[in-house]
């Protein structure tokens, strides 16, 4: 093979060889091609693309699905405007980059929640329901390290254990410790499975709150007698109980 290589200045897209050379399906390698050379703010939902490529939406749905795994793409679940909870993708050219704010960052559109790649296995009778504290505590974790990067579906596999933490009364502060002290140098999976760990095998005791201390009696101020100088406990200045006697005012005089 021989290169003919066209310098060019605009409409072209770099690719990483790690991405362009990647091994697999050709489809993963396109879907992921076609996205970053989309601009800020375009969909990529399943359908939008579906609308783009020939394959179907199983085929598609599998290429998001790797590129989620590997971390070229991004779910993130964010509150919008008016309280109202939305998906953000982020699209990395190498994954792990840590995400860098726009200097003039306007307000994306909300993407659609895309369709799973795969059947949503059913929540356990009984477990916790996610709760938006629960999603955005899962979502702020890569501040605390960059490698806790969670995809959409990850944070929402998460989320109801973190649920129950709150509600077994761990505040967010400890939850997030439990989640972030002590990782390791190299991850040899994605993070979410340790965090998935960490939440079952640290889940705290249903903590109560302390009964009620009962009311205690006010204490009555310390006050100097004004005939001998000694101290008693009197709501106001004065004489203490000896001073007041008669035997004692009348030795006084």
């Amino acid at each position: 093979m021989i290169h003919i290589r066209t310098r060019q200045t605009s409409h072209f897209t770099v690719l990483a060889n790690r991405l362009a050379q990647r091994a697999g399906s050709a489809v993963t390698v396109g879907v992921a091609a076609y996205i970053l050379s989309l601009p800020d703010g375009a969909p990529i939902t399943i359908a939008a693309l579906c609308a783009h490529f020939a394959e179907g939406k199983k085929a598609i749905a599998e290429a998001l699905r790797e590129l989620e795994d590997e971390g070229w793409l991004e779910r993130r679940i964010e509150r919008g405007p008016r309280g109202r909870i939305i998906t953000r993708t982020f699209a990395y050219d190498l994954p792990g980059a840590v995400p860098q704010e726009p200097t003039a960052p306007q307000e994306a559109a909300p993407e659609p929640s895309p369709e799973p790649a795969v059947p949503a296995s059913p929540t356990p009778e009984g477990a916790a329901e996610a709760t938006p504290e629960a999603l955005g505590l899962l979502t702020r974790l890569h501040q605390r390290d960059h490698r806790l990067l969670l995809s959409e579906r990850e944070i929402t596999t998460l989320a109801p254990a973190v649920t129950e933490w709150l509600d077994r009364g761990a505040p967010p502060q400890e939850i997030t410790a439990a989640l972030t002290d002590s990782l390791p140098a190299r991850f040899n999976r994605r993070p979410a499975r340790l965090l998935a760990h960490r939440l079952t095998a640290l889940r705290p005791p249903t903590r109560t709150a302390p009964p009620p201390q009962p009311d205690r009696p006010p204490v009555v101020p310390l006050q100097n007698c004004d005939g001998c100088d000694r101290a008693f406990r009197a709501e106001r200045p004065g004489r203490c109980l000896s001073c007041r006697t008669p035997e004692r005012s009348h030795l006084a005089a």
